[in-house]
């Protein structure tokens, strides 16, 4: 049960950072991210972290 919770907070994690950088280049609007490159960076490492959980969790050998 609990090799899918490093899955869903990866994804969550991609999704998130998604956001956030497409909000720090610009191309979603109406934030105070938009625009700044603080947030592309944290984008990111937040994207790069989530696909390194769903990797972790689906190499990860299912618990007894």
């Amino acid at each position: 049960m609990r090799k899918w919770l490093p899955i869903v907070i990866g994804i969550l994690l991609v999704l998130v950072g998604g956001v956030w950088t497409f909000q720090g280049l610009g191309y979603i609007t109406g934030s105070f991210m938009t625009g700044e490159r603080l947030w592309t960076s944290i984008g990111l490492l937040c994207v790069v972290a989530g696909i390194g959980l769903v990797i972790f969790g689906l190499r990860r050998p299912k618990a007894p």
